[in-house]
């Protein structure tokens, strides 16, 4: 599937439109659930695929397969534009609480709401490496550069973030 993807990219940079729309039918749907399960927000997350598309059409010509898989640039690009809102979200809770949405209601078994909150509960930045790792099964190679830091940084982060899930969760979910 990666070769027809970059194949469909190589065709939209080249000037064909209908490629684009052909990428995001493959892709959306990845990109969805890693910014919710990032966020839990599906509002947020329908907001930053499509915010993703729009700057893949800016920037087209931005791609090249040199420096890795259309599906890397694509979740880069993805992941910057939900720590983006997700900044500019903060900033209006703390100028405006009142606009601060209330926590829905729990729909999941117990045991996924616990995990849920465990994997909430890690800093951004290990969390970010276990969802890539463990729900889209990047490799640390494509994780290092889709985050533009050092496979060694990943693989600190990914021991400290499951060490963490270890004490929070115990025996019983690991």
């Amino acid at each position: 599937m990666r070769q027809t993807e970059e194949i469909e990219m190589a065709a939209y940079q080249a000037g064909d439109a209908e490629a684009l729309g052909r990428i995001y039918e493959q892709l959306k749907q990845p990109l969805y659930l890693f910014i919710y399960r990032y966020t839990r927000d599906e509002q947020l997350s329908i907001d930053v695929v499509q915010d993703t598309f729009i700057k893949v059409q800016q920037y087209k010509q931005s791609f090249t397969p040199e420096k890795g898989t259309l599906k890397n640039f694509l979740f880069q690009t993805a992941y910057r534009i939900m720590i983006d809102k997700l900044n500019r979200r903060k900033k209006w809770y703390r100028l405006m609480p009142f606009l601060k949405p209330e926590d829905p209601q729990p729909t999941n078994t117990e045991d996924k709401l616990t995990v849920q909150q465990a994997l909430s509960s890690l800093p951004e930045k290990q969390r970010a490496v276990i969802l890539l790792t463990y729900y889209h099964d990047l490799s640390q190679t494509e994780i290092a550069q889709m985050l533009e830091i050092p496979v060694g940084t990943v693989k600190s982060r990914l021991h400290h973030a499951i060490s963490s899930l270890k004490n929070m969760l115990g025996g019983d979910y690991l």
